[in-house]
């Protein structure tokens, strides 16, 4: 992968986004594009996202080693794969509302050892509030608003990053200190709708 593109990106992250086969996470007849800083159809309406926005969603969560995160939009778990080198030896849970893309994605991640990952399906506008709280919350789908329970299951000193917007979107930053919460713009983004609870409730209204 050209680093060309990728420039405020650091070091730390770029290593973990060349070290993931991303041709493993997207259907055989999107393979020869995997390596193209684009968004791919994966099934489902859903997409994996280019490479350069997963770059850039984990430069801003800044994840360590050790840290419990959750995120929001499994699709086929490319962006799982590159957060669970980053958190490593820390977990990643990540819950994904269509079946068979969390079974796909279970799949590819224990075939290629992300042993770090477990993937959940649920609403993932609820978060899972078994595990919480988390250091970090990564969210790849569009929510109307920030929904509360991603904001309740954020730790003290903890970062969310989450599209928000119906047709203009913005990729928002979240931070929890002393208690209250603090929210940064950062840039326009596009990503598929959140669907559930928190989420819209029909795609087919959000389209």
């Amino acid at each position: 992968m050209s680093r060309l593109g990728f420039e405020g990106i650091s070091s730390r992250v770029l290593d973990a986004i060349e070290a993931v086969p991303r041709h493993k996470f997207v259907p055989e007849d999107e393979e020869e594009l995997a390596y193209y800083d684009t968004p791919l159809s994966i099934g489902d309406g859903q997409t994996i996202s280019a490479p350069s926005m997963v770059a850039v969603m984990c430069d801003v969560l800044d994840i360590r080693e050790g840290m419990k995160v959750l995120e929001v939009g499994t699709g086929l778990g490319y962006h799982s794969a590159v957060m669970s080198l980053l958190a490593k030896p820390g977990k990643i849970y990540t819950v994904e509302r269509f079946a068979d893309l969390a079974e796909r994605a279970r799949s590819i991640l224990g075939e290629l050892g992300y042993d770090n990952v477990e993937v959940f399906v649920s609403d993932g506008s609820e978060g899972l509030a078994q595990f919480a709280p988390y250091d970090r919350i990564s969210v790849a789908c569009a929510a109307p608003k920030v929904p509360e329970p991603l904001i309740e299951q954020l730790k003290e000193n903890g970062k969310m990053v989450i599209p928000v917007g119906k047709y203009t979107q913005e990729l928002v930053l979240v931070e929890k200190i002393e208690g209250k919460v603090r929210m940064h713009d950062r840039g326009g983004v596009a990503f598929v709708p959140m669907v559930g609870k928190y989420g819209f409730k029909e795609r087919g209204r959000y389209i």
